[in-house]
């Protein structure tokens, strides 16, 4: 081929002379491709080649017009590569493709647009690679370099680009119409290399799935399915596309039961207590599609019994794991286990996550939070702390009561010396949870509680700030309020607040509604006459003030209002609630003997709407089978402290939860912020409680009450809903207004209460289920949707969140297209400034900084009515201020609300927009400034961290029980 550098120059609009004489004389050039076929010689083409490579360095999307420089760069390149492969083509020479892109490359680097030459070369070579794995020969006629894999056992043979296509095919399966396997095996194909490992091709082929779940949600069952195909070769040894797959799948369960408890990793009781044939006759494995990418993963990661890093469980085995270790001590076990297998597998109900690592294993740790009230005494001090590391072990959440601990200042007897109080306690059980984490697979996690007269609690309040002595200060750690009536009071009519220290007012803690408004007045005389040594006045608004300052701006301490938890509580009659737990939902007394242990589970809402309508015959039966797996992790459990076992075995809590509330308000075309949520909550909220009070009730008549079942609520006959009347006379009349409507005829419950007993002490608790939510793909717990787009961000990695269900009606209308997909990632998957969309839908689908929290909080006062122990509520403000925050959370305390949990503030949370295009949006608006470079979609931290007038929006990690991070994992 003739040296370019002496062809003819190329003039404007791609018309070429020679010597001033057209050389073409209407002669037509035709160019080889490379399956040897002969096509026209096209101008055009080469433009466009060289534009697509512009674009790809300078990121600008096909849909955004190319500003002139742009444009001019482009064709004068273009000019000269057409002049000189004419040129060459008129001296006699052959024209092929790769001739031509010979001198793209050559004409891009010597006009100086490196960068752009370095891009067209390596889209070149994916191309040549993507070439080679299909078979094709280059353009000498000679055939492709072979790509060779090498394999799990190490040996090497050719890749077989056939059986790629077909699984990528399979897993396309039902979605033909939307996702295109020809893409995905592009994409896979240009990120192998001769020598390619096996799980890089597998990763290769799930990641170009995954890639693409943001254009449509299908994709995400795309990629779960080529996940599964890599565990069933994993696990099975074979993959979907065997003959005969289902029977292998079947015909192994014995094989792995019997391996794994050789193994030491399961119960040996698995292997004597089952007919494993009849229960790997109902494994239904079709099951396995029911799991979208995220909850595969997460489940593939932390929640398969693996053996030396090596799988041993498919989705269904767990779940059948799951029902086995949960049905040990049944009659009938068989029949149980498949019993409490249907409700797993078909995601009806889900137990929390330590249920779901241990169950069947040789440590049943079933149980999710354990509460704790520590004493004034050094001994015991380290004991809890002690206690704290086993129970974090075995994949425990913790919530610690310190108020009992003297205050700083006072007066230690043995050695006459000087108290430094709590606060430096509280940094060592900080370190332990960072310390002993669970089980390695979750962070340790930890909440500290301290009533708000303690003398202490301006210290307690700093304690997750960023500044001052970072020996007085625990990051790891949450920490909450455990605010008295007579506090909130005391703010409401701008009175004083007196602190003391419990060693000096020590039956203080243990109080509650009048008493403890008696003895508290009590203790501010004493105080006035001098007769109390330690103690500290202080304006109950200004300490008010402080708490929601702290709150806003760390995210701690919590707010939880003692008088409501105590006051309603079934079990007043043997004890006192002295905190909560990790996550605010769980509302049992502790003591020196006893440490409350929650059992969790949780109802999916969603998985009961059929049809338009609520399965109230299905959620019934679902709520049965709960409760009843419920009940018998108490008695399964391996309880690390014996304090734990007294406690659990003596009342025998359970906590059943719900989540995907938000899916259900979808699926019924309800929005969150109106009032027909709200009665939608009341009423679903009743319907749970009904059924779980019921189970239990029944379950006491086959298995007898539990044992300080008299002198109860229950036995009294108070239910949950009558106990508002006893809140009611502890407050003044303008302290309370919540709703006591009912739906429901209550008798046959009441009568079988009368008649049986209860087999538990409490039913009902509302978790966050930040894990197991994401496990079957649902909305969490009864939160409202945080983004219509997002990144989440777990143990297991990035995943990009989008809307179905918005997603579907967009389609419906015909507004779903790339065009929408950009605006969703630059408005921060908020609706309001897309004029496109309807408002209908844009109603329906508000995220949770549009919803005012007036709704939040009265759809969570309908369900507090029903439920006998706590809700873990996250409160979201757009727009915060101190008056608004005073008002919102004095507004949950009248609503008899028992707890809060996270603030979540909207002043640093925006997706990373450098994908986006910014001459077609033109100036950035004020949430981009500062915005970290990226091509991802980004979720950031509501970060409580962030001040009020913060003007910096910078990308910032999830931090412990964020809503979008690990730590509220905790507790489901």
């Amino acid at each position: 081929m003739a040296n370019p550098s002496t062809s003819s120059s190329v003039l404007p609009d791609w018309q070429m002379t020679l010597n001033g004489i057209d050389p073409l004389q209407g002669r037509k050039f035709q160019v080889k491709k490379r399956d040897g076929r002969w096509v026209d010689f096209d101008e055009t083409r080469i433009y466009l080649a060289i534009e697509a490579a512009f674009r790809d360095v300078y990121q600008i999307p096909e849909s955004t017009p190319l500003d002139q420089k742009k444009v001019n760069e482009i064709r004068e390149v273009a000019n000269k590569v057409s002049g000189q492969a004419l040129s060459a083509a008129i001296r006699g020479e052959e024209l092929d493709v790769e001739k031509i892109q010979d001198l793209v490359e050559m004409e891009l680097m010597r006009q100086g647009h490196l960068s752009v030459a370095k891009s067209y070369i390596l889209y070149r070579e994916e191309r040549r690679r993507a070439r080679a794995l299909r078979g094709e020969k280059d353009h000498t006629d000679y055939p492709s370099v072979q790509i060779n894999i090498i394999e799990y056992d190490g040996t090497t043979k050719p890749l077989d680009i056939q059986k790629i296509k077909r699984e990528i095919m399979l897993a396309c399966r039902g979605y033909e119409g939307i996702c295109s396997w020809q893409e995905l095996l592009d994409e896979t194909i240009k990120n192998l290399y001769d020598g390619v490992k096996e799980y890089e091709l597998e990763q290769a082929m799930i990641y170009a799935a995954r890639s693409r779940i943001e254009r449509d949600p299908a994709y995400s069952y795309v990629a779960a399915r080529l996940l599964l195909n890599k565990l069933y070769r994993e696990t099975l040894g074979c993959d979907i596309s065997e003959p005969n797959f289902e029977n292998t799948y079947r015909q192994k369960f014995p094989a792995y039961i019997k391996f794994a408890v050789q193994k030491n990793r399961l119960d040996e009781r698995l292997l004597t207590t089952y007919d494993l044939n009849k229960l790997s006759e109902s494994l239904a494995i079709k099951r396995d599609e029911k799991f979208a990418y995220m909850g595969l993963q997460t489940v593939y990661d932390r929640y398969l019994i693996h053996h030396e890093d090596h799988r041993l469980e498919t989705p269904q085995y767990f779940w059948m794991r799951v029902a086995m270790g949960l049905a040990l001590l049944e009659d009938d076990p068989t029949r149980r286990a498949i019993e409490f297998y249907d409700v797993l597998s078909n995601f009806y109900f889900i137990s929390s996550t330590p249920t779901l690592f241990n169950s069947g294993t040789r440590h049943p740790q079933l149980s999710s939070c354990y509460i704790s009230t520590v004493n004034d005494d050094l001994e015991h001090i380290f004991k809890v702390i002690s206690d704290d590391a086993k129970l974090s072990k075995w994949a425990g959440g913790l919530g610690n009561d310190w108020t009992n601990v003297r205050a700083t200042g006072s007066r230690i007897q043995g050695t006459n010396g000087v108290s430094q109080g709590v606060i430096p306690f509280l940094k060592v059980a900080n370190d332990t949870a960072v310390a002993v984490n669970q089980g390695g697979k979750r962070k340790g996690a930890m909440c500290a509680y301290l009533e708000t007269w303690h003398y202490d609690i301006e210290d307690f309040l700093e304690l997750r700030k960023n500044t001052g002595d970072d020996r007085r200060r625990t990051h790891d750690m949450n920490t909450a309020n455990w605010i008295p009536d007579l506090f909130m009071r005391r703010v409401r009519q701008g009175g004083v607040w007196t602190l003391f220290s419990p060693n000096e007012t020590p039956d203080l803690h243990d109080l509650y509604g009048k008493a403890f408004e008696e003895r508290y007045l009590y203790y501010e005389s004493l105080a006035s006459q001098g007769k109390i040594k330690i103690y500290k006045q202080v304006q109950a608004e200004d300490l008010w003030r402080k708490m929601l300052t702290m709150l806003f701006e760390t995210g701690h301490p919590w707010l939880t209002f003692k008088d409501p938890s105590n006051l309603r509580s079934p079990q007043s009659h043997v004890g006192v609630i002295h905190s909560s737990n990790l996550c605010t939902e769980i509302l049992l007394n502790t003591s020196t003997e006893e440490v409350a242990v929650c059992n969790l589970g949780s109802v999916n809402l969603v998985a009961h709407i059929k049809n338009g309508n609520l399965d109230r015959e299905l959620l019934a039966q679902t709520i049965k089978t709960a409760m009843r797996m419920l009940d018998n992790v108490i008695d399964i459990n391996f309880y690390p402290i014996p304090e734990a076992k007294n406690a659990n075995l003596r009342h025998r809590p359970v906590g059943l939860g719900l989540m995907g509330f938000q899916d259900s308000l979808y699926a019924l075309r309800i929005p969150y912020a109106s009032q027909e949520a709200v009665e939608f909550a009341d009423r679903t909220m009743e319907f749970i409680s009904y059924h779980a009070i019921l189970s239990s009730a029944l379950l006491a008549k086959e298995r007898g009450p539990y044992s300080s079942f008299k002198g109860s609520k229950w036995d009294q006959g108070i239910l949950p809903l009558d106990s508002i009347e006893i809140l009611r006379q502890h407050r003044l009349p303008d302290e309370l207004d919540v709703n006591t409507d009912s739906h429901m005829d209550w008798t046959p419950v009441r009568e079988t209460i009368k008649k049986y007993g209860m087999r538990n002490s409490n039913c009902l608790a509302i978790a966050p289920t930040a894990t197991i939510s994401n496990i079957i793909g649902v909305s969490q717990s009864i939160e409202p949707t945080f983004k219509n787009l997002y990144v989440k961000s777990n143990l297991s990695g990035e995943f990009t969140i989008i809307n179905t269900y918005l997603v579907e009606d967009l389609k419906s209308r015909n507004l779903w297209d790339d065009q929408m997909l950009d605006d969703l990632k630059y408005y921060d998957g908020e609706l309001a400034e897309i004029e496109r969309i309807p408002y209908d839908i844009k109603h329906l689908y508000q995220t949770a900084y549009d919803i005012e929290p007036y709704w939040l909080i009265e759809a969570a006062s309908r369900r507090q009515k029903w439920i006998d122990m706590g809700q873990s509520l996250n409160l979201y403000i757009a727009q915060p201020s101190g008056k608004k925050l005073s008002e919102m959370y004095q507004l949950a305390w009248i609503k008899g609300l028992k707890t809060t949990y996270y603030l979540r503030s909207k002043s640093a949370t925006s997706i990373e927009k450098s994908t986006q295009d910014i001459n077609r949006r033109g100036l950035q608006p004020r949430w981009m400034k500062n915005q970290s470079a990226s091509s991802r979609i980004r979720v950031q931290r509501d970060s409580p961290e962030q001040k009020l007038n913060h003007n910096s929006y910078q990308t910032v990690t999830p931090q412990a029980c964020s809503i979008m991070d690990t730590g509220c994992e905790s507790c489901q």
